[in-house]
């Protein structure tokens, strides 16, 4: 949803384009402290509902400066020079792998005997230069090298994997969703957190922040990029460089708990209904609404644009002197100074995602 040229949306009365429209009267749609902080009249950032049925390619982002950098270089694969820091919201059961564990927990898998042969170093100081090594031995490893450790650790007790022990139940399935000799296999199990999320947790991912996402439905939230580094989970032919990968990898996250964003009752609510999701990176913010049966919920004018989706049940909403009914899959583009509130007799959930004005 939003602007991104690969996939613009669209006035659903009129077919225009939503950015052509925006274009008429930026000062109107974004007001002038969202002009100024971003310097144009793109929405600046880019939400979208996922519905994952199995892994998504093990990826990150790459960061402002290489962004641009690949852009410039090769602007067919690299469609815009800006970074992609993002949130995933859950709408339900939601697995993913996110940033890294803790050195320790990563270093003590490695003593496995499967894994040993990937270890950089014998060094007692296991740190972040070995673990990044660590990742470039797993992912240039040829077939038969990834093939063999995973069935190997196949064969290992449970038990042998610690606190780790989802390990086991999962290689069967990713080597199911593409093959025993994918590389995303090893990072993912053995250096990445893995996160069971439910209904309303929420992880945030920085630029460069590695991470796949297995199963769920999310509403998920970036700045205005599609640039995408991919290395795992993906057929060879789709795969970036493994060189570029690494040189990009950011080590924040680094424990499941540093993954998540917790939320607060948004303050610019009447009923309490309305939480606030508030990435570190400062671009965006997302709302979660959630009405009962005859729930109401008012929202005070937001500083900059927004774009809104309903995933569940259905309401009145008024804006203005305007009704409108917001039906459950429907996506609202809502101006800057635009005061809301909804009425429903079904229940709702309703998300807004924000361009942030503060700078």
């Amino acid at each position: 949803m939003g602007t991104y040229p690969d996939l613009p949306s669209y006035i659903l009365d009129t077919g225009e384009d939503l950015q052509k429209l925006i274009d008429k009267e930026p000062l109107r749609f974004f007001g002038q402290a969202v002009l100024d902080k971003y310097g144009h009249s793109n929405l600046p950032f880019l939400p979208k509902v996922l519905s994952i049925a199995k892994a998504l390619p093990l990826q990150l982002h790459p960061n402002k400066e290489m962004a641009a950098k690949l852009h410039k270089e090769d602007p067919s694969n690299f469609t815009d020079p800006n970074h992609k820091p993002e949130i995933a919201l859950a709408l339900g059961d939601f697995e993913a792998f996110c940033g890294f564990k803790p050195l320790q927990d990563i270093h003590s898998l490695l003593q496995l005997s499967p894994l040993k042969q990937f270890l950089h170093s014998t060094n007692a100081q296991f740190n972040n230069t070995d673990l990044r090594e660590v990742v470039r031995k797993m992912l240039t490893a040829d077939d038969a090298t990834i093939k063999t450790a995973v069935e190997e650790l196949e064969k290992l007790d449970t038990k042998d994997f610690g606190k780790a022990n989802h390990i086991p139940k999962l290689i069967p399935r990713l080597a199911s969703q593409y093959d025993k000799t994918d590389p995303g296999i090893l990072v993912a199990l053995i250096t990445m957190n893995f996160l069971e999320l439910k209904a309303g947790d929420c992880i945030s991912i920085p630029a460069d922040g590695i991470h796949a996402y297995l199963s769920g439905d999310i509403i998920e939230c970036m700045a205005r990029s599609n640039n995408v580094l991919n290395t795992g989970f993906c057929p060879k032919a789709e795969r970036n460089s493994v060189d570029l990968f690494c040189k990009c990898l950011t080590f924040s996250p680094h424990s499941a708990e540093e993954c998540m964003l917790q939320p607060e009752v948004y303050s610019g609510c009447t009923e309490g209904n309305t939480k606030i999701f508030r990435p570190p990176m400062n671009e965006f913010n997302l709302l979660a609404m959630e009405l009962q049966k005859g729930g109401s919920e008012a929202i005070s004018a937001i500083g900059g644009p927004a774009i809104a989706i309903a995933t569940k049940g259905s309401a009145q909403m008024h804006a203005g002197e305007n009704v409108y009914n917001v039906e459950e899959g429907s996506i609202w583009f809502i101006g800057n100074g635009t005061a809301i509130s909804l009425k429903s007799q079904s229940g709702l959930k309703f998300y807004i995602a924000y361009a942030d004005s503060t700078t």
